[in-house]
């Protein structure tokens, strides 16, 4: 073939519009985030319109998407920050408050998601689905039949960016769930009343689903002053199961128990024994951001006291007696803060 007749062939070719991929036509839905923000706002730019037609077109095609056959393509984005990896670890979160609105409202599972994260291009989070075209359905009765190809865009053109957020934004739920479907996790939880007290404390607590959760916490301290004429030791274990309520699980209620030994002695007489005990506990969670959160907690119920009394003389403890005690009332109180390991 002669230079000219292949220069024409591909002048030719050149003019032919594009044909789309076979049998297949693209959904694509993208949700806007504040720079810098992992939280999702309906009310910010239009996330709510965006949102109102992804439902309509998962419902639309929610059997073949539960059962594997339409997959929801999700690519979350982020460029607000000052290294790749943080980046990526927004881009992630973003993917997964919009995967969250879908888990929570339509009945999905993470397996009905292929995901992926990119440290470019700005601050949004797009969905995709992948309809085969003969799946597809017209929009109204007026649509001529013999049109052979549907494509909803939901797609605006130009390149988003981050503006003010709307008044009385609505938080979307925080997805709970890992890449296999399982629940979180573990976190380290100390109780700041406590050391306000100078009493150390620590615990763990594990979130065995979005319901339940296991935790324990420990104090001890020990103090003496005055030439060990005044003395404040204290050692407690403090056990509690816990259920989650309300939409967004921050909620909660408990059943506590507590066992321990103290010896304090603040004027001349001094008390030396054992505490056991339990209670109902209730409270809330505050999240701070990511990792971080603050549990308000208070308890009621009743604590026993088997203790012995004494007095010091000449730096030797006197015994002054035994007796025991059973109080009932607020038996717990805590502003604890709360550091997600997983």
């Amino acid at each position: 073939m002669s230079k000219k007749r292949l220069f024409i062939t591909l002048f030719i070719l050149s003019l032919l519009p594009a044909s789309p991929a076979q049998g297949r036509t693209d959904t694509v839905c993208v949700f806007r985030f504040s720079s810098g923000k992992d939280m999702f706002f309906s009310l910010y730019e239009d996330n709510r319109s965006e949102l109102v037609r992804l439902f309509e077109c998962v419902e639309q095609y929610k059997k073949k998407i539960q059962g594997g056959e339409i997959p929801l393509h999700v690519d979350g984005y982020c460029t607000s920050k000052n290294s790749k990896a943080a980046n990526l670890a927004l881009a992630k979160t973003r993917s997964n408050r919009v995967k969250s609105e879908l888990i929570t409202r339509k009945g999905l599972t993470e397996d009905c998601f292929v995901t992926r994260n990119h440290a470019e291009k700005g601050d949004f989070v797009t969905v995709r689905i992948v309809v085969p075209k003969a799946d597809i359905k017209p929009m109204t009765q007026e649509q001529p039949e013999e049109k052979k190809e549907e494509t909803k865009e939901f797609v605006r053109q130009e390149e988003p960016q981050a503006t003010q957020q709307a008044t009385q934004p609505e938080e979307i739920l925080p997805v709970i769930k890992d890449k296999d479907g399982k629940t979180y996790t573990l976190a380290l939880r100390t109780n700041l009343l406590r050391w306000a007290t100078l009493t150390p404390d620590i615990g763990i607590e594990w979130r065995i689903n979005r319901n339940w959760s296991i935790q324990v916490n420990g104090s001890w301290t020990s103090w003496s002053w005055d030439d060990s004429n005044r003395r404040y030791a204290l050692w407690e274990v403090s056990p509690e199961v816990r259920y989650y309520i309300g939409k967004e699980k921050r909620g909660y209620l408990g059943a506590m128990y507590h066992v321990g030994q103290f010896n304090y002695k603040f004027s001349d007489t001094g008390r030396q024994g054992d505490l056991m005990g339990g209670g109902i506990t209730g409270g809330y969670w505050l999240k701070l951001n990511r990792s971080l959160s603050l549990d308000f907690s208070l308890g009621i119920g009743c604590t026993h006291a088997d203790y012995d009394k004494y007095t010091v003389i000449d730096g030797v403890r006197v015994k002054r007696g035994k007796e025991n005690k059973n109080y009932w009332g607020v038996n717990h109180a805590g502003i604890t803060l709360v550091w997600k390991l997983k």
